[in-house]
């Protein structure tokens, strides 16, 4: 099965499959955080005990969830080490400073206030305990924060410079990787799709209990919370999504001409493709549903900007590579020679094609003697899978649009106060669960594999990145981790379950008012 496979493709595997295990905990524990922080506020404003039970319920769960999630992100961040050393030691002194980040909010703050979250109760004031509960969904989101600002920078790469000395990319401006547009809008869209998938878990277990008549009061108000806060991160994953678009058709346009399989540059504004079969061997689309001039108003903004092909772009990466390539040869007279000032002036001309030139290493580590065939070859290589990215972003923008509709459903039932009185609309909160988990994977996929040949956008490509691994050993350890993260998952099911199916009832204080 995976004999065909290079130690490289094995490498990314292994990341892509623990990466994916690791998001089946996060999104749920970024939408229950804000959710617990809100009934625990109606709480402590309408004293009402419900609304406590309510909160120690969901707060087990988040829990239950948080700690799974904790278990499988820090295989992530070793492997960056393990799997990935050159692009460690590459890219270390911006990458390495927003992961320390993260780990101190991850393992620091949030394990503090999880302990006072949880044993916090007859110690603490209830005002003292809701800061503590406000405090902690805001240092969850802070911790996906730094990692996605990290990502981000990836496919984004700015405020950071190549050091000749070093031979590494060091960081010049904190503040332009961190404000920069395409970050905060990584952000924001991420986070909102966890907040959906929090509360369709609220809304398809409340609707159990309905189903089942147990615990009608408390499903009732957990609808009722889920539904508004969903409908609310439903419109913020669509507007952010909109923007993350745009800054791809800015910063990214081979990914977002794969994403809409546009093989030739179309007259502005172009055409929005419903559906098409993609044809890789031809370059053509077999059948296509556009509505026309759609996508050119949604990518740039304009009625006037053309959104490139993938023909083109890969036209244009020839230029590039080409002059990468002179600025390899430059940089490495310069490592022979610091002070050849005729090497220094044509390495800083080129410095910015570094990367592209590093794609012919791919095929000679010898890049003085390089054709032209090869120099198209690596071109070439700058297209990446453009079926399955197009696929996938079409079930992402197809999960999120039943989602919107979903929500604005819930909305109304939560306005008229009548969920209990629509059998089917509780059955299809229970066949909704999946969806969100659905979006979120294929939105990352798009996200990651869109970005390919580059582990960097554009200066570091994916292949020069990893580790010198053999493959046995990459397989041994996938094995180990795909065992272990699936135990994991299988225990995390079962605990869910256990407590699902026992009810809010164990942290009853009082009658339901």
């Amino acid at each position: 099965m995976f004999e065909s496979l290079s130690a490289v493709q094995l490498a990314r595997l292994q990341f892509g499959v623990t990466a994916m295990y690791h998001f089946l905990f996060v999104p749920l524990t970024l939408g229950l955080s804000f959710l617990l922080a809100i009934m625990e506020s109606v709480y402590v404003m309408t004293q009402k005990p419900i609304w406590k039970q309510m909160t120690q319920f969901w707060g087990l769960l988040f829990g239950i969830n948080f700690a799974m999630g904790v278990a499988t992100g820090i295989t992530l961040e070793f492997q960056f080490g393990t799997n990935w050393a050159y692009y460690s030691h590459y890219v270390g002194d911006i990458f390495g400073s927003l992961l320390a980040i993260e780990g101190l909010m991850a393992f620091f703050l949030e394990a503090t206030l999880i302990g006072l979250f949880f044993f916090g109760w007859k110690k603490l004031s209830k005002q003292a305990h809701l800061c503590v509960t406000w405090g902690l969904a805001l240092a969850t989101n802070f911790s996906a924060l730094w990692i996605l600002i990290a990502n981000a920078w990836m496919q984004y790469p700015v405020g950071s410079t190549f050091n000749v000395d070093t031979l590494r990319m060091e960081l010049t401006n904190f503040y332009e990787i961190f404000f920069r547009p395409v970050a905060q809008s990584k952000f924001v869209h991420t986070v909102s799709a966890g907040y959906i998938t929090g509360a369709v878990f609220v809304m398809s277990v409340s609707a159990w209990y309905l189903l089942s008549k147990r615990h009608i009061e408390f499903a009732k108000r957990s609808m009722t919370v889920a539904a508004s806060f969903g409908l609310a991160s439903a419109l913020s994953v669509i507007v952010l999504g909109d923007e993350s678009g745009y800054t791809s058709s800015q910063n990214q346009k081979m990914k977002m001409a794969a994403m809409e399989a546009m093989w030739h540059t179309e007259k502005a504004p172009a055409d929005l493709l419903l559906f098409a079969i993609p044809n890789t061997e031809t370059r053509e689309n077999t059948y296509q549903v556009k509505i026309p001039y759609l996508l050119g108003i949604i990518a740039t903004r304009s009625f006037s900007k053309e959104i490139p092909g993938i023909n083109e772009l890969e036209a244009s990466a020839i230029p590039r590579i080409q002059n990468g390539q002179k600025a390899y040869l430059a940089l490495q007279k310069l490592r022979k020679d610091r002070n050849n000032l005729e090497a220094e002036a044509e390495f800083a001309k080129y410095k910015d094609d570094l990367g592209y030139g590093l794609l012919l290493k791919k095929y000679s580590s010898d890049l003085n003697n390089i054709d032209e065939k090869t120099i198209k070859k690596a071109a070439r290589d700058t297209v990446p899978n453009v079926i399955s990215i197009f696929v996938c972003f079409r079930i992402m923008v197809g999960c999120s649009l039943i989602l919107l509709l979903y929500f604005i459903m819930a909305f109304w039932y939560s306005t008229k106060r009548c969920f209990e009185k629509s059998p089917t609309f509780l059955k299809s909160s229970l066949l909704i669960l999946p969806i969100p988990w659905i979006a979120i994977m294929c939105g990352w996929f798009v996200a990651e594999h869109g970005r390919q040949p580059w582990a960097i956008e554009g200066v570091l490509p994916t292949f020069m990145g990893a580790s010198n691994l053999d493959k046995s050993s990459l397989l041994i350890s996938m094995t180990v981790f795909v065992l272990f993260y699936t135990v994991l998952l299988i225990f995390d099911i079962i605990l869910l379950k256990k407590y699902i199916m026992g009810g809010p009832d164990i942290f009853l204080e009082t009658k339901e008012t």
